[in-house]
């Protein structure tokens, strides 16, 4: 099965190899460190690109490019990557917006030496993780990753960087530790120990086993998407964190949390996803509105904005349950367009940041004058993140609406609850983003700081352009990412399906309403469904 290239090791090892040249780099003031970072990101995306443009095959669902290699026999650990459309475009969305943060740190004094080649470090580790189709290669890697946010955040962040930083791997390290005991268990239940993707979700497991490794998975996951209550972490890192770091943090890395569900959860575990669809939809919903209220309280212009994505990241967890191939089309979406619109924003405050020296907005107003080229920017980014159409925002929001409507599983009341909460939060989006807009760039010029503030710089015009044109590019025309994981999807959806029974087709019938037709005629082999989960979704 391996290619008689490896592509995707190759992706994978570029910049790990390249950071180790990092060290012994001529260099006196950091100038040849970060262009040297700069094309080793630039060469590295394109080698992304070169690879999925020509050794992928967009229709096929299946896994591709598959190499497997044994790593470590005592353990049992197989170096085994593979792509399919799960994980093609979130390679993708790493390769562009790791390559435009290191960009964005141009201005970089401390150990610039130390900074570049964490930030490289980290490019191969994300790569990885999402490239991983081995179980316990994925907590490796999903613990590696984690190491150079901290360093970074503690280092170069803010006045409560140890703070942030400490509370930043305290939550995700822990919550992994559920990756590493849902993984042994399902690993070594049965004849055969094997940690491979594909052989785990072939195995037959006891629904008890099941609903435990889900549980720890979801946990897990959770913290890094971040689901609420397991969401304080994120505020705090991304209030303190350089902007190329929050940069990664929300366009990179909590994808992988909402990529992992739909890999481990939804797709490994289908038996047990039909416990907790509903539950998904649940907390997705708490994640829109919470997110969305507590968005609207901060003075801090970081939290608010990653409150923000607390909120937008719910309706991942909506499209996720709604057991149809447009609900996850959606989730996936939608992963990628908050990837877009969160690095644009996180980066356009990081400029605001540099010129005020303040990130509340009661000592800011007034900067749309002295700096109308970075308001008519963060106005563009604001809108598209408040979904307005023809952004794509507007389309991700859609299709995950549309997916959760449309599935014949939940009842005609648990998805009217699901979509009118879900409006509250839409509904209180505008308002919080608009009044950020407000008191940034209108009203009285703050002059706390006396400094002239500079417009938006040629290089940073470059890649708040490089970040927004394909947020419009993707709300004009979906297909143009769509059509690279579309096929994947319906194959997740059908195979999650396939452990529900056949339900008679017509208005209202849902799984919950008909269970008792259910057991009487189906075959399925498939655990039944919870007394309060049946009560939750009528």
């Amino acid at each position: 099965m391996t290619p008689e290239f490896t592509w995707l090791s190759a992706i994978i090892a570029f910049p790990l190899i390249a950071a180790l040249a990092i060290p012994v780099l001529p260099d006196t003031d950091g100038k040849n460190v970060r262009l040297y970072a700069l094309g080793v990101g630039i060469l590295e995306f394109c080698l992304i690109i070169y690879t999925f443009a020509t050794q992928y095959e967009i229709q096929n669902p299946n896994l591709q490019l598959v190499e497997r290699y044994s790593w470590i026999p005592q353990m049992g650990l197989n170096w085994s990557v593979g792509v399919d459309g799960l994980s093609m475009p979130l390679v993708v969305l790493t390769g562009f917006v790791t390559t435009l943060a290191i960009f964005a740190a141009w201005n970089i004094k401390i150990k610039p030496r130390l900074f570049y080649g964490l930030m490289l470090v980290m490019y191969s580790a994300q790569i990885a993780v999402f490239l991983a189709h081995d179980l316990l290669m994925f907590f490796m890697l999903w613990e590696l990753e984690l190491v150079p946010v901290y360093l970074i955040i503690s280092i170069w962040g803010g006045g409560q960087r140890f703070y942030a930083a400490t509370k930043f791997i305290l939550y995700t390290a822990l919550a992994s530790i559920f990756i590493l005991v849902a993984a042994l268990a399902l690993a070594f239940y049965g004849d055969t120990v094997t940690f491979d993707f594909t052989e785990l979700g072939l195995k037959q497991y006891p629904i008890g086993l099941e609903l435990l490794a889900y549980t720890g998975f979801l946990i897990a996951f959770g913290v890094k998407l971040p689901i609420f209550p397991f969401h304080t972490w994120l505020p705090d890192a991304h209030g303190e964190a350089p902007a190329p770091g929050s940069m990664i943090l929300a366009g990179v890395l909590l994808k992988m949390g909402g990529y992992a569900l739909i890999r481990l959860n939804a797709e490994m575990l289908p038996h047990a996803h039909v416990y907790f669809a509903p539950v998904l939809a649940v907390l997705g919903v708490v994640n829109i509105v919470y997110g969305a209220l507590a968005a609207f309280s901060q003075d801090n212009l970081k939290r608010r904005l990653a409150y923000s994505s607390i909120s937008h990241m719910g309706f991942v967890l909506i499209g996720i349950s709604s057991f149809t191939a447009l609900g996850i089309n959606g989730a996936m979406l939608q992963m990628i367009s908050h990837g877009l619109i969160a690095a644009a924003l996180f980066f356009l405050a990081g400029t605001i940041y540099e010129r005020t020296h303040t990130l509340s907005m009661d000592k800011m107003g007034g900067m749309a004058k002295s700096m109308p080229t970075t308001f008519a920017l963060f106005t563009f980014a604001s809108m598209a993140s408040l979904a307005l159409p023809g952004m794509s925002g507007f389309v991700g929001e859609l299709t995950i609406f549309l997916g959760l409507t449309t599935s014949d599983v939940y009842s005609i009341g648990f998805k009217t609850g699901v979509v009118f909460l879900s409006a509250v939060g839409l509904l209180i989006t505008p308002i919080y983003l608009l009044s950020m807009l407000r008191r940034v760039f209108y009203g009285q010029q703050s002059e706390s700081n006396g400094e002239i503030l500079v417009d938006t710089q040629p290089r940073e015009l470059a890649i708040a352009f490089c970040l927004l044109i394909p947020i419009i590019g993707i709300g004009l025309y979906p297909k143009l990412v769509t059509q690279t994981y579309d096929s994947t999807a319906v194959a997740v959806a059908s195979h999650i399906r396939e452990v529900l029974p056949t339900v008679v087709a017509g208005e209202g019938s849902s799984l919950y309403a008909q269970l008792n037709d259910w057991r009487s005629n189906t075959a399925v082999v498939a655990p039944t469904i919870p007394t309060k989960l049946v009560s939750a979704a009528r």
